[in-house]
């Protein structure tokens, strides 16, 4: 199968598995497809890694995996047929030279397979085409697994909002019981339930205690203006 999964879904093992499967998790509570996000064409876009290497990672099976060399030449190969110019064109030799900080002569030889390249030049060339670190160096099952990982953060932005919305639907829905409860027209009236939701989706308690030392900050500063 080449365009995705049917239940029961990826069979990936390892780090790589672990994380497919959250994405599968998230997939069905927002009521997507595993077509949809487990696209081997795609993930094979964002990762760089050939869509019959991500099909067999993600069914669980060994993928041959090449030598830096070779891998470099696919994904650089990869990048210059589907990182187009505005005008729907590839980038020439010259402009890749220009773009990257280095001659025409050593961005032939790279582009060839004349040359190794090193880890400036992988690092300009990702920079000029504006893809991710290790784009062009990381081994097949790192790369995707980093792909799937933005896909699970895309799927958590939106299962978040889908879920302050349906908060606000019943808040909206609910009698308020603000009138009754001081308590709770404190919060209502301040913003604090606004500003917990936004806090609660931060990956890591050490990102809640920067939010909440920025808040700290700015209450003093106010206090200050004020007085």
């Amino acid at each position: 199968m080449t365009d995705g999964f049917s239940d029961p879904g990826p069979a990936a093992t390892g780090p790589l598995g672990a994380i497919a499967a959250r994405v599968d998790e998230l997939a069905r509570k927002l009521g997507m497809s595993q077509a949809e996000v487990f696209d081997v064409h795609q993930l094979s876009d964002a990762s760089g890694v050939p869509a019959d290497v991500v099909q067999a990672l993600l069914d669980g099976e060994p993928a041959g995996e090449p030598d830096l060399q070779a891998r470099f030449l696919q994904r650089f190969s990869l990048l210059r047929r589907s990182r187009l110019k505005p005008n729907g064109r590839p980038y020439t030799q010259q402009e890749i030279a220009d773009g990257a900080g280095m001659s025409r002569q050593q961005a032939g030889a790279l582009i060839n397979g004349d040359r190794r390249p090193t880890m400036e030049h992988c690092d300009a060339i990702q920079r000029f085409f504006k893809v991710h670190a290790g784009y062009l160096t990381a081994d097949d099952a790192e790369a995707l697994a980093d792909a799937l990982l933005r896909t699970e953060q895309e799927l958590l932005h939106t299962f978040a909002a889908r879920e302050q919305e349906r908060e606000q639907e019943r808040e909206r829905d609910a009698p308020s019981p603000a009138a009754d409860d001081p308590l709770e027209k404190l919060l209502q009236d301040h913003g604090v339930r606004g500003i917990a939701w936004r806090a609660a989706q931060l990956p890591t308690d050490k990102h809640r205690d920067k939010v909440a030392e920025w808040l700290d900050m700015l209450l003093e500063s106010v206090k200050r203006t004020d007085t």
